[in-house]
């Protein structure tokens, strides 16, 4: 982090968890370890408590005493060391998302990575790249059990500095989008869920009208570690350019966000700039993403940040956003309604090579196929699929994804980036991520290199359709 970046930071315009994190050194050692040498970071899992409010305290499982954990900021390029210590019962594992690491450290049972055992500790040596806005969290397996996996407070951000970042903002925020309590519930409302106005260029002709299983929701929320209306207010003065990076850290639902009387320029996508910033009113992120966006704040008042939903919002998610002399009651105002489209980031040509081999990938849910659950299939079968992905290094592909389901599924493929080629029929280039939403009875098309040698789980990201078969592995060869 450069020194110009660092005296920008204004942490008196943050809360009590944005202040913690800021103040994170780049290489924070937060234990000491009985290994040989001090790791640059220690991540220890542990019980935690959350107080969303005053009236809202929370049991859970988190990192180093918080949830979310530290914001750990790495440097492009330069080798690092994390010791996790394990203080629970259960064996855990910690997926590095979004980033370039050998399969064994990528934090995945289905990959071959280690898990931390109860009441032990391991330590892991990897390169951080590619820079941006990543992130960590549990990829334990959680199946009717919802105080395991994503479902905990093991969630945190990384920040992969490439060293030439100007800096030029008043205050650089990390701000993660979060659900709480999970239960089981017979009745799913996607309201923030836009794809269903799309053309819908997958719905099956038939439909299997079989009575679904029991889905997770919630109706407990926050940003960061607080509810709507508690803890600090993020201070602001007018004139000032914040940067803010979004994580939907969910394990239930996308999110749809907005700063009431202002437009955010989302820059980045997944931790990767996009060729084509847009200035929107609102911005749609699916669970596992990560969106930065750059807010001029030229309307001073008292505001609201938080979503779109009216009842997700005043169930917590959300943050006051005050000016500098203004002491008024918080606005909300509702944004114009925009369908979501990723196509407007990119360009009309790629200047990657042209895929080499097309593979086909059809989406279906049977309706209790695990007795009180759904079970999700890929081309016709749940995980494992014995070996039916295997690629050769350095080969170029095109994943086409037809969702035939009802839900729009935020797919995510491990130790890669993928370019955007098509939504729905509409073409772009350019677009690079990990996690991409492939849309409600939908289709995606994503070209990606197999430039990482070994196995990389690809799945979606709500869990408990990952839990009940929506999952693959896919297998790197050298020629």
């Amino acid at each position: 982090m450069s020194m110009q970046r660092r005296d920008l930071l204004k942490l008196g315009g943050m809360g009590l968890a944005q202040v913690v994190m800021a103040r994170l050194p780049l290489f924070a050692q937060t234990d000491s370890v009985a290994s040989p040498a001090k790791a640059d970071y220690t991540l220890r899992i542990a019980p935690v408590t959350v107080e969303l409010d005053r009236s809202h305290i929370l049991s859970t499982i988190g990192y180093n005493g918080s949830a979310p954990g530290p914001v750990l900021r790495m440097r492009e390029g330069k080798p690092v060391t994390v010791e996790v210590i394990n203080e629970t019962d259960s064996p855990e594992f910690v997926h590095w998302h979004g980033m370039f690491v050998p399969a064994e450290l990528d934090g995945t049972e289905e990959e071959g990575a280690p898990a931390v055992p109860p009441h032990g500790r391991r330590r892991f040596e990897f390169t951080p790249g590619p820079a941006g806005s990543r992130w960590y969290h549990s990829h334990a397996m959680a199946m009717d059990n919802l105080h395991k996996g994503s479902y905990t407070g093991q969630f945190g951000f990384v920040y992969v500095e490439a060293g030439n970042d100007p800096g030029q903002y008043d205050q650089e925020l990390f701000l993660a989008l979060r659900d709480w309590e999970p239960f089981f519930t017979s009745v799913m409302e996607d309201d923030d869920d836009d794809t269903h106005n799309g053309p819908l260029l997958e719905k099956p002709t038939t439909l299997n009208t079989d009575p679904d299983g029991l889905e997770v929701g919630s109706m407990t929320y926050s940003i960061n570690d607080k509810a709507l209306g508690s803890g600090e207010p993020i201070r602001v003065r007018e004139g000032q350019r914040l940067l803010i990076h979004f994580l939907n850290a969910s394990a239930i639902e996308n999110r749809r966000i907005a700063l009431a009387g202002h437009k955010m320029k989302v820059i980045a996508m997944d931790g990767n700039p996009v060729p084509s910033p847009q200035m929107l009113d609102s911005i749609f992120v699916g669970a596992g993403e990560r969106i930065d966006i750059v807010i001029e704040m030229n309307q001073p008042g008292v505001w609201i940040l938080g979503s779109t939903e009216k009842p997700i919002r005043e169930s917590g998610l959300g943050v006051i956003v005050e000016y500098a002399g203004q002491h008024r009651q918080p606005l909300w105002i509702d944004p114009p309604r925009a369908p979501w489209d990723y196509t407007i980031f990119g360009t009309s040509t790629s200047s990657s090579q042209a895929p080499q081999q097309t593979i086909e990938m059809i989406f279906e849910k049977i309706p209790r196929g695990y007795g009180k659950f759904n079970s999700w299939m890929i081309n016709g079968k749940p995980y494992p699929h014995e070996g039916e992905f295997v690629f050769q290094q350095g080969t170029r592909y095109r994943l086409v994804m037809r969702n035939r389901t009802d839900d729009a599924h935020p797919m995510h493929l491990h130790r890669h980036l993928w370019e955007l080629a098509e939504i729905n029929g509409k073409k772009t280039a350019g677009v690079l991520k990990d996690t991409v939403v492939v849309p409600y009875y939908g289709r995606t098309t994503v070209d990606f290199t197999a430039d990482q040698p070994g196995l990389s789980l690809f799945h979606c990201h709500i869990q408990q359709h990952m839990d009940y078969g929506f999952k693959g592995l896919f297998v790197t060869r050298s020629s």
